[in-house]
C-alpha cells in the first residue's frame, strides 16, 4: 500500500511542478503577461485545493481507489491536451480541471497510508510517503525541461501525460488487490461516529495552527517558484538549466522527509531538544531531576557538565 501511495505522490507532484518550467515557454508563445502567468498557477493550484475537502467526502461514499484512479486519469488527460491549446483562455480551461482532478491525490492517498499503518510505524510511513513527492518534485520537472530543450513542450507535456495515463491504470489494478485487506472504507457506523467526534480533529487549535502553517508556506513558495524561470531566463539560463535549478531547490527538502522517515520504528519523532540520558546521582532526586530537565536548556547544560 505504501509503494502504491508513494507512486501516486510522485506522479502528481511531477504534474505540478512542470508547470514552473512550462510557464516561460507559454508566455512567450502565447504572448502572456505576469498577471496571466499568476491566473493560470492559481487556475491549477485554486482546482487542486477546491476539490481535496470534495475528494475526501466522495471517499467516503465510493472508496478511494476508484477516486485516485480517475482523479489521476484526468489530470493526465489535462495535460495531453495542455500540448493542444492555441490560446490563454483555452490553456486557463485545461489546467483548472486538470488540477481538479489532482485534488484527490493528498487527502486520499495520505487516508491509505495512514489506516495501513494504523497499528505500525505510522509517521515513518507518512515520512516516506511524503519524501516520495519530493522525490517527483525533483526528478520530473529535470526531465521534462531536458526533453522541451529538444522535442518541444508540447511534445513533453503530451509525453508526461501519457505516463500519468498508465500510472492511473496500474493504480486502479493495484489498488484493486490491496484495498479489499484493508477496513471498509463504507462503514454505515463511520457517518455518525466521525460527526461526533468532529471529523476526528482531536486537537482543534493545533489543527487550526498547522493549517495556516501550510497556508503561509504555500503561498510564498508558489509564488516564487512561479515568477524564478523568468528571473533565471533573463539572466541567461536555458529552460535546461531552469529545470535543474528547480530539481535543486525540491532535493533541499527531501533529506528532511527522509529523515522524519528514518525516525523510531514506532514512527515517533523528537519533538526538541532534552537533556543527555546520564545517570542521575544517588543525591538528586526523582522530582528535582525532573525539574532540571523540563527548565531551560541552561540547567540542563549546568547539569551534563557535572
Amino acid at each position: 500500500m505504501l509503494a502504491a501511495a508513494c507512486s501516486i505522490h510522485f506522479v502528481h507532484d511531477g504534474f505540478s511542478d512542470i508547470l514552473y518550467v512550462l510557464l516561460p515557454l507559454w508566455a512567450t508563445e502565447f504572448r502572456l503577461t505576469f498577471a496571466q502567468v499568476g491566473m493560470i498557477r492559481t487556475a491549477y493550484s485554486g482546482g487542486m485545493a477546491a476539490f481535496q475537502i470534495p475528494a475526501g467526502l466522495l471517499a467516503e461514499r465510493w472508496g478511494e481507489r476508484r477516486l485516485l484512479a480517475a482523479g489521476t486519469a484526468i489530470t493526465a488527460l489535462g495535460f495531453i491536451a495542455v500540448g493542444t491549446v492555441g490560446g490563454f483562455l483555452a490553456l486557463l480551461s485545461v489546467l483548472l480541471v486538470a488540477g481538479i482532478g489532482s485534488g484527490v491525490q493528498h487527502p486520499l492517498s495520505s487516508s491509505l497510508v495512514s489506516r495501513a499503518y494504523e497499528t505500525g510505524p505510522r509517521r515513518a510511513a507518512l515520512g516516506t510517503y511524503n519524501f516520495s513527492g519530493d522525490i517527483g518534485k525533483v526528478v520530473v520537472p529535470a526531465a521534462v525541461a531536458l526533453a522541451a530543450t529538444f522535442i518541444g513542450w508540447r511534445t513533453a507535456s503530451m509525453a508526461y501525460g501519457v505516463i500519468g495515463v498508465f500510472a492511473a491504470f496500474g493504480i486502479l489494478g493495484v489498488l484493486a488487490r490491496l484495498t479489499p485487506e484493508m477496513p471498509a472504507t463504507d462503514d454505515r457506523s463511520a457517518p455518525a461516529a466521525t460527526a461526533a467526534a468532529g471529523w476526528g480533529i482531536r486537537d482543534a487549535r493545533g489543527f487550526v495552527a498547522l493549517t495556516a502553517i501550510g497556508m503561509i508556506d504555500n503561498a510564498t513558495r508558489t509564488g516564487f517558484l512561479t515568477f524564478l524561470p523568468f528571473a533565471l531566463i533573463a539572466k541567461g539560463s536555458s529552460v535546461a538549466g531552469v529545470g535543474t535549478a528547480l530539481a535543486l531547490l525540491s532535493s533541499r527538502a527531501a533529506p528532511s522527509a527522509s529523515s522524519s522517515a528514518a525516525s523510531s520504528p514506532s514512527g515517533s519523532v523528537s519533538s526538541g531538544p532534552s537533556c543527555s540520558p546520564r545517570p542521575r546521582p544517588r543525591s538528586a532526586s526523582c522530582p528535582s531531576w525532573r525539574r532540571r530537565c523540563r527548565s531551560p536548556s541552561r540547567s540542563c547544560r549546568s547539569w551534563a557538565s557535572r
